[in-house]
């Protein structure tokens, strides 16, 4: 009798290690890079993400956020998250635009330029993008505008030619052809550096959301914005398919429903940021501008030469794209 106690009790330890190993083995630890500084609005959405799928997998799935290009520079994340290294990251979809004018899309000037026409763009480009990233072995999970952009400088711009031989930030291809028209300079800086930046008159001007600016304390390096309201462009979260698909089909559905409420929130706290960080900059003594007729009229025509020659560039995909988009 004492054998088969003995037995039954050495079996019920055996299978509670089992599950305990069990039970680890299903629990994962995905490393997650990100662009931005903690108090960036998009790096506090995903981080809200990566608790609400920790929380709907009791822990079985876990994100440790690594934010301000702290495990890879941003240029570098797409192809970490497409090659392996780490199983998902967050990046602006328009500077992957050289691999096909559809990333770049929502960063063609003055093309949308309010939130309803933002998403409008979103559900035309939505599809394409994922197709494109498909054949890469990536899925996109989410993607968030920033606010509309606007014009930093040290000195107010009443026209276009107030802005030639500037030394203009450019952080995605586009912006790149857009300094260049302009008659600027462009050079490219991630926003972790833009202070440096400008102090050392690498840059002189810049175009970039409210958020970016307040963040970065601009008034600190330049003292207008000029809200011109060029275009809303986004962030995106892509998952490496392959370690999507190691997933139980559970914790599959917990990231899925996660990233539609990360998408939702964080399009509404891009709404809320516009003007919150636009007053925190006016409040700390930068001077708000809203544009001469002059300026605009410029900017709208170099924006629309733009659109042609992106048209051109992306093919029956832009084609389709900006059909879907004019309906």
């Amino acid at each position: 009798m004492k054998s088969i106690f003995t037995h039954l009790r050495c079996t019920a330890a055996a299978v509670t290690i089992g599950l305990g190993m069990t039970i680890q083995a299903q629990a994962a630890t995905w490393d997650m890079p990100t662009p931005y500084p903690d108090a960036t609005f998009h790096t506090q959405n995903i981080a809200q993400f990566a608790k609400d799928i920790e929380d709907a997998t009791g822990g079985e799935l876990t994100i440790k956020l690594h934010t301000a290009g702290s495990l890879y520079k941003h240029p570098e994340i797409k192809n970490a998250v497409r090659g392996g290294q780490v199983p998902i990251g967050e990046f602006f979809i328009s500077l992957i635009g050289n691999e096909n004018p559809v990333f770049a899309a929502d960063s063609q000037p003055f093309l949308a330029t309010n939130y309803d026409d933002a998403k409008k763009l979103w559900d035309a480009q939505k599809p394409i993008v994922a197709d494109l990233l498909d054949k890469q072995g990536l899925m996109p999970l989410f993607s968030v505008p920033w606010p509309p952009q606007g014009l930093y400088t040290r000195k107010e711009i009443k026209t276009v030619d107030d802005l030639k031989g500037i030394k203009f930030r450019a952080y995605n291809p586009t912006l790149e052809k857009f300094a260049n028209l302009i008659g600027g300079a462009p050079t490219q800086v991630e926003v972790p550096d833009l202070p440096q930046a400008f102090t050392t008159g690498r840059v002189e001007a810049m175009i970039t959301s409210p958020s970016t600016g307040a963040n970065s304390k601009a008034w600190d390096f330049v003292t207008h914005y000029t809200d011109i309201q060029a275009w809303l462009p986004k962030n995106i979260v892509v998952v490496n398919k392959k370690a999507f698909r190691k997933l139980d089909s559970k914790i599959q559905e917990a990231v899925l429903v996660a990233a539609a409420s990360a998408e939702k929130r964080g399009w509404e706290m891009s709404k809320e940021e516009t003007a919150a960080k636009t007053a925190i900059m006016k409040d700390n003594g930068m001077i708000i501008v809203q544009p001469s007729a002059e300026l605009m009229k410029g900017l709208q025509e170099i924006g629309k030469a733009m659109l042609v020659d992106w048209q051109e560039s992306a093919g029956a995909e832009g084609e389709a794209l900006l059909k879907a988009y004019n309906q």
